[in-house]
């Protein structure tokens, strides 16, 4: 007989797969469906309560706060025996989080003058006194000593040698979404020695209706509030030194044509002078 099957009948494709085998597809597909829906379960759960893996997890808002206490410890490291200012929060627009999204990066940062050639001492010190687990160091580049740390949640904190006699520490988000928008920490009421020490500094210089602009704060490690007051730039007098000299003592801690920086009580005081203006701060520092 030939092999060919009779008309209306389809060919043999073998034997029915066993009761025994249904059951293990049956179970297969049962564990198969559980895994899935606990995978989904895991995923729900981690994406809530899990703290963030990349950088772009965190928007810049969120990042925010973190970058608010970097600047307090910095502010509490470089100590209250420095002349410092804090300098008013940066947000940079228009980086890539992702080919497809847009960004930006927020930046505050502290200013330190020191007399020339103790730029890296002042570098080690801080970097000495920040908490352990920021893990900061100081290493020697071709641009000059820089200070690095990590001040966790992906914020970086540095700090520079920016021109001789004056040091920057910067703690910055990287490129993150933007989120809702960065809101400064709030400011207390417009009054206090650093408010009189830079309205005594602007009359000095010639200028005492030049009203108190803009204000930067910070919180201390040991819970106090570190401050800085600003004027908006005014003409310079013809002697920068010798107009403030009876505010600093006569022992300013830098006294060159482009600065002239004192204490006065717990105050640090810094004149920047550039084509023929002068800017003044005033800033309360952290205290020990």
């Amino acid at each position: 007989m030939s092999g060919l099957a009779p008309p209306g009948y389809a060919p043999s494709t073998g034997t029915e797969p066993s009761p025994r085998d249904r059951r293990r597809t049956r179970r297969l597909l049962v564990a198969s469906v559980v895994w899935a829906v606990l995978l989904a379960a895991l995923t729900w759960y981690s994406v809530r309560t899990d703290p963030p893996t990349v950088r772009e997890q965190r928007s810049l808002s969120d990042a925010g706060p973190v970058v608010d206490r970097a600047i307090g410890e910095l502010a509490g490291a470089i100590g209250g025996d420095s002349v410092l200012a804090l300098t008013p929060p940066e947000v940079e627009r228009g980086c890539r989080v992702t080919p497809l999204s847009d960004g930006g990066i927020l930046l505050r940062g502290v200013t330190v003058v020191v007399p020339a050639g103790e730029e890296r001492t002042l570098l080690e010190r801080v970097s000495g006194r920040l908490p352990a687990d920021w893990r900061a160091g100081v290493r020697v580049t071709a641009e000059g000593p820089r200070l690095r740390a990590d001040a966790g949640e992906f914020v970086t904190v540095e700090g520079e040698v920016e021109r001789e006699g004056r040091v920057r520490f910067t703690a910055d988000t990287g490129c993150r979404p933007l989120g809702d928008p960065y809101v400064e920490p709030a400011i207390g009421a417009g009054s206090g020695p650093d408010v009189d020490a830079l309205v005594a500094a602007l009359r000095a210089v010639g200028h005492p209706d030049q009203p108190v602009g803009d204000h930067d704060r910070a919180a201390c490690p040991d819970g106090g509030v570190a401050r800085t007051v600003r004027a908006d730039p005014v003409p310079a007098p013809p002697a920068l030194g010798a107009a403030l000299a009876p505010l600093s003592g006569g022992v300013p801690v830098v006294d060159n044509p482009e600065v002239y920086a004192y204490r006065t009580g717990p105050v640090s005081v810094i004149a920047d002078q550039t084509d023929g203006e002068v800017r003044l701060s005033a800033t309360l520092p952290c205290t020990p």
